[in-house]
């Protein structure tokens, strides 16, 4: 299965194995995300964690039912900066992919992705650092240049840096699906050279298992990456044939609740799987789903989530809260001490109240926005709010008809520290229900 933006999160991978893949990636993942990360073995789930301290997000997820066959695909610009990264993951992991081939604006700003193309010396100095450095098997995935020739000359000096094997898309940095692959460029490649070619491309012709060893042989490659079709059926690794998509979507839903997946991905990817079956009845109450035991009562799940959550809470996975409980700590002591801030926060109503923004499906169910249109409708002043910044993190004060709140937790930027403040102020009005945010994560006791 190949890398794919919002795709490649642990229980698609997991499901793509079991439906037959050999080696599944993960979407890819920035180097300086993933560098600030915390490694957390997570015993309730049995997962490795890779955890963002500032906010408690998932970077990366991983198990052992994986290991041997998940390989990191790193969007990095720097040689040093993958390096760190390797180091971190390389025991979680059977492979590390730097990303050469994605042609969206992010990556080439940033130097990464397709930007490395037109740099072989910089992108070769990355692999072969990585390949020098690192005890498991180091890849790079490109696209073809416009000209076949230059195409095997780039990819000869990057299988001589000592690669394991290099994934090559079948387009040009400015070709997009709707274009056709160029699979007799891909053929001359991999007779050039003596590393594995891995194709890909092929997505809008595979229908099924034996479409994918057909595009394998027109490029004479000797393995080949699955994108866009995964995505839409990935029971198309499956040899015995496609499976419906509602036995797809349990599978998968299941998969989510074993390992606590985040709402808003495992919304994303069936949406993926539906596409126009959006617009069905069923299609439209799926869509104003926003939590995970919502999406799973629509395929006759809900029973089976509530009893999982139940059981993962009773083994402590605490997932996001725990983080922000004990990494913010020693933050949000550092900022109490300061006599300055003590003396802001001295009478404000606090509580842990983390700003989850999936919870929320339209700009006008924010907490801001709802405070606001509350303080209005009562004739009331309108809120107005304080935001102090620590280490690159911030907390924000609402004050509101006389009283002061505050969540004491740290938000990555300034407008979620005002909305988990405008959260507690709702929560202590009474305009919120604390079940609903202690059972979203949103409030934690």
């Amino acid at each position: 299965m190949a890398p794919m933006v919002r795709v490649g999160t642990l229980p698609m991978r997991l499901l793509a194995l079991e439906m037959g893949a050999d080696i599944v990636y993960t979407e890819e993942l920035v180097d300086l995300k993933l560098i600030k990360s915390l490694r957390r073995p997570n015993p309730a789930l049995n997962t490795i964690d890779f955890v963002d301290p500032s906010d408690g997000t998932i970077v990366f997820r991983t198990c052992s039912r994986e290991t041997s066959r998940v390989v990191l695909q790193l969007g990095t610009s720097d040689a040093a900066r993958a390096l760190a990264v390797g180091k971190l993951v390389q025991n979680d992991i059977a492979g590390l992919d730097i990303n050469m081939g994605c042609p969206k604006e992010f990556s080439i700003k940033g130097g990464m992705g397709a930007a490395l193309l037109s740099d072989p010396e910089k992108a070769a100095h990355i692999l072969r650092t990585l390949t020098t450095h690192l005890d498991i098997p180091i890849t790079c995935k490109i696209r073809i240049l416009p000209d076949t020739l230059e195409t095997i000359k780039l990819v000869q000096e990057l299988a001589a840096t000592g690669i394991a094997a290099i994934g090559i898309h079948a387009r040009t940095r400015d070709e997009r699906p709707q274009h056709h692959p160029h699979p007799d460029v891909l053929r001359a490649v991999a007779s050039a050279v003596d590393i594995p070619i891995i194709a890909n491309g092929g997505s809008r012709s595979m229908h099924t298992y034996e479409d994918l060893l057909k595009f394998q042989e027109e490029c004479g490659a000797d393995s080949v990456m699955v994108a866009r079709a995964a995505q839409l059926n990935v029971s198309i690794f499956r040899k015995q044939g496609i499976l419906p998509i509602d036995e797809v979507i349990c599978k998968y839903l299941k998969l989510c609740v074993d390992y606590d997946n985040a709402p808003h991905n495992s919304k994303y990817c069936v949406q993926s799987i539906l596409k126009e079956l959006q617009e069905t009845p069923r299609g439209k109450r799926f869509l104003q789903c926003q939590t995970l035991q919502q999406i799973c009562e629509i395929w006759g799940l809900g029973d089976y989530c509530r009893r999982k959550q139940q059981e993962l809470k009773e083994h402590g996975n605490g997932g996001r809260a725990n983080v922000i409980l004990t990494e913010c700590l020693a933050k949000r002591q550092k900022l109490e001490r300061s006599e300055d801030l003590a003396d802001e926060y001295e009478g404000v109503i606090c509580r842990n109240m983390a700003f989850l923004r999936s919870t929320y499906p339209s700009d006008t169910q924010l907490p801001k926005m709802v405070l606001y249109v509350l303080a209005g409708k009562l004739g009331k002043q309108a809120p107005s709010y304080e935001t102090h910044q620590c280490d690159k993190l911030f907390r924000s004060i609402c004050s509101y008809d006389g009283q002061r709140f505050s969540s004491s937790f740290w938000e990555k930027n300034k407008k979620q520290a005002e909305q988990g403040a405008a959260l507690v102020a709702l929560l202590q009005l009474g305009h919120l229900n604390e079940k609903t945010l202690l059972e979203n994560g949103s409030l934690i006791s």
